[in-house]
């Protein structure tokens, strides 16, 4: 794909998957701020037509090439990771790629990165999540370039998969289950407040770390209630052992021939890890937007399998 005309001279920033969910709407506040944008991805073939989107490959195998497609760029927006193990890719070699990411930067000129990270991260953590989101926050850390790191929780708004998908299930099912007391609080922002606060994060100087984190904090029976009172289900809501939930979901998942809860994400969850007590850095209420959304929302099952990796 040849490159957009580059003479008007405004700024070129990067992002890391900008045709998909974060990186979509990181990109697009970024044109809205009148800067080109350049996308690194593994997925070149779904540029969609007539984009003015640089496209270039995300290629760790070769750091040059990698280095080459961050050359010129002022600000690298990583939103790269994998959520959960498939086949021989896992969370290591997430870490493992995205310290070449940085390194190419590092050796590309770059002058700044915004990395997306989560919540509570930690080298002594039970789950690999975390564990090497930890590293990977060290890995940018060590090459001494400036940065922001942010830590979301979950994600809501836009093309989002999780609260759609809880919705369209509570569409569809009689029963609901939530594991344990559901007590444990979810800490959502939504996508395009995620958004504009990496790009401002773009535009400072120094280095932060910063969670990424709504106004409102439910629990997470409070979150599946609303939920299915937005979208007008009838579902009876039970609450079962967690150690019940994680079997219910790979079942439902092999239906849909998707991934719907892992043994980690569930019990990562219930013990607090999608929760901070820091100030909200994001404006939208995830109330409101249930209720503005309830219509519409979970009409249409998404699958992530289908997005990723088909």
């Amino acid at each position: 794909m040849s490159d957009p005309d580059s003479s008007t001279g405004l700024p070129l920033d990067a992002v890391t998957g900008a045709f998909g969910y974060s990186g979509g709407a990181i990109a697009a506040q970024l044109r809205a701020s009148e800067r080109r944008v350049r996308t690194l991805t593994a997925h070149p073939g779904r540029a969609p037509a007539g984009t003015d989107i640089e496209v270039r490959p995300l290629d760790f195998e070769d750091r040059l090439r990698l280095t080459e497609a961050l050359r010129g760029v002022d600000t690298l927006y990583n939103t790269y990771w994998i959520r959960f193990q498939r086949g021989a890719l896992d969370h290591a070699t997430a870490t493992a790629r995205s310290q070449v990411l940085f390194q190419a930067a590092s050796d590309a000129g770059v002058q700044r990165v915004v990395h997306l990270s989560i919540t509570h991260p930690g080298t002594d953590s039970p789950y690999s999540y975390f564990r090497e989101k930890a590293r990977t926050e060290a890995a940018l850390v060590d090459t001494g370039l400036p940065h922001t790191i942010l830590r979301p929780a979950i994600l809501f708004g836009g093309s989002g998969v999780l609260l759609n998908n809880i919705a369209w299930l509570l569409r569809r099912l009689p029963v609901f289950a939530v594991g344990g007391d559901g007590s444990y609080r979810i800490r959502g922002i939504h996508v395009d407040d995620l958004a504009r606060l990496c790009v401002t994060e773009g535009a400072r100087t120094g280095n932060a770390v910063l969670d990424a984190v709504g106004p409102e904090r439910p629990t997470f029976d409070e979150l599946v209630r609303s939920t299915a009172q937005a979208v007008g289900s009838r579902a009876r809501i039970v609450h079962v052992p967690g150690a019940l939930l994680t079997p219910v979901s790979t079942a439902l998942g092999l239906l849909l021939r998707d991934r719907l809860l892992t043994t980690d994400e569930y019990h990562a969850m219930s013990d607090g890890l999608a929760d901070t007590d820091g100030p909200a850095t994001g404006t939208t209420p995830l109330s409101t937007w249930l209720r503005q959304e309830g219509p519409t929302l979970g009409r249409h099952y998404a699958n992530e399998l289908t997005r990723h990796y088909r």
